[in-house]
């Protein structure tokens, strides 16, 4: 069975909802909200560069790794495919989306943290947060290496049996939630904010406060924010600051793209010790050998100590 995965039809929307988000900005005049120019032409050229990329990896993921995965793990016994620990593989009944989607979700989940902790893959995933403003503009700003190894992440679902076109769909539908929650407009919601990743636990994710960086990795839900402790509620006392604390200080898209990797590559030759420069790469972000430098989670540790 064939789907059309619901970016296609999501693209043209995310445009019309930036120029309206763009205009009423505008019109109510409040300085720290209003999109920079450069920087909203900066976010949207890496946005088109992503979505230049999207069929290539889209097809490596669902047309060769995900179908590929699948066929090794359900392969069709007597006319029935089915999966290699003894259950046959799942068709396209309602729940059965329902459980994928959730699946995703948890995926998601654990892809975006290490993202975060990381400091190889945080290069390629702090594209989306190098900007100081908090918009639908935002959303767009995709870096463009982050595509190549996300769809690992997924791999264990289609291994289970959930066909591979229904996870390309699932992936599409977290993409359009994930899209709207970058904008200030939408006030807390209620008996939602329960259950869902909502627009003002998004603001928390984005900003560099310390107190507020490293938290709400999730994507439709927060439910695996709150099982693994890195939940975090937006305080209305607390003045946000968005972006991260070494900027690429820049609007060159190429700049953006590669400001992290450079800082890797710096630091790796500050020790001729080779186990320094596989933390260099891989540790988490701020990790240093002599530490001059502070991961998230010990700058963290040194504030509560110090309250």
């Amino acid at each position: 069975m064939n789907f059309t995965n619901p970016l296609v039809y999501g693209v043209p929307c995310f445009l019309a909802l930036i120029l309206v988000e763009l205009t009423y900005s505008k019109q109510h005049n409040k300085s720290k909200y209003l999109y920079k120019w450069k920087d909203l032409f900066a976010s949207l050229t890496m946005g088109i560069g992503s979505t230049i990329l999207a069929p290539l990896t889209k097809t490596i993921a669902a047309i060769v790794l995900f179908e590929y995965v699948y066929e090794v793990f359900n392969p069709e016994i007597e006319g029935i495919r089915t999966n290699i620990m003894g259950w046959e593989s799942f068709g396209y009944a309602w729940y059965i989306w329902l459980i994928c989607q959730l699946l995703d979700d948890f995926s998601y989940y654990w892809f975006h943290r290490q993202n975060h902790n990381v400091r190889i893959l945080w290069a390629a995933h702090i594209v989306h947060h190098s900007s100081e403003n908090f918009n639908l503009g935002t959303a767009v700003r995709n870096g463009w290496f982050t595509i190549f190894y996300k769809p690992f992440f997924y791999m264990w679902i289609p291994a289970l049996g959930f066909p591979p076109e229904m996870l390309v769909v699932c992936l599409g539908i977290e993409a359009l939630w994930q899209f709207q929650l970058h904008t200030i407009y939408i006030p807390k919601m209620g008996i939602l904010e329960k259950v869902f990743n909502t627009h003002t636990m998004h603001q928390v994710h984005h900003a560099q406060n310390l107190e507020y960086m490293d938290k709400n990795h999730g994507g439709f839900l927060n439910v695996f924010d709150k099982l693994f402790g890195t939940w975090k509620e937006l305080d209305s006392s607390i003045n946000i600051k968005y972006g991260v604390s070494h900027p690429p200080n820049s609007y060159n898209p190429l700049v953006i793209l590669t400001h992290e990797y450079k800082d890797i590559w710096n630091d790796m030759k500050k020790s001729k010790n080779w186990y320094h420069k596989f933390m260099y790469a891989f540790a988490a972000p701020g990790w240093s050998h002599d530490g001059s430098t502070l991961t998230i989670k010990q700058q963290q540790k040194l504030y509560r100590e110090n309250l």
